[in-house]
């Protein structure tokens, strides 16, 4: 990993996908706001307006979310204030009530999964994220989600050093 890379607290296949994904939206952008120029002169009825709408609105999107993968590539995922969130990096291991025991990993934005590692990594800022932060092991945590209340119990937690 990069000095840089490390700095900025994004290893580099996270760093890759984000910029893959800033280049598919520039792409994206470059060719809407095309479109969006030539709208301006060539709306002729109402669905026409509203498609016109719909394309300004798609780029006024694209330009928000390039600026937040810029922003994520400069400065790196937001730091947590170290009482709400758990800080990335974090190791959990939890024991769910089916019995299933399950390690994973603390990120703090999605773009930090490693492809094909979805199911081992958890976002500071998921329910259960949030539900784990300030607890140690051996707490029984209950956090909830749009299906209902759930439990867990935290087997041990690693900070990150």
């Amino acid at each position: 990993m990069s000095e840089e890379a490390e700095s900025k607290g994004l290893a580099g296949a996270s760093r890759d996908r984000i910029n893959a994904e800033l280049a598919r939206l520039r792409e994206r952008r470059d060719r809407l706001e095309v479109e969006v120029r030539n709208d301006r002169g060539s709306v002729s009825d109402h669905a026409d307006a509203a498609d016109a709408i719909q394309r300004a609105d798609e780029l006024a999107g694209l330009d928000e979310r390039i600026g937040e993968l810029d922003r994520l590539l400069r400065a790196g995922p937001s730091p947590s204030n170290g009482t709400d969130t758990l800080p990335g990096g974090t190791v959990v291991k939890l024991r769910f009530p089916d019995g299933a025991v399950v390690k994973m990993q603390v990120i703090s934005v999605i773009e930090e999964t490693p492809i094909g590692g979805e199911a081992e990594t958890l976002t500071a800022g998921s329910p259960l994220g949030l539900a784990l932060a300030g607890r140690k092991a051996g707490d029984t945590v209950t956090y909830t989600t749009p299906q209902g209340e759930n439990q867990v119990e935290l087997l041990d937690v690693k900070y990150p050093t």
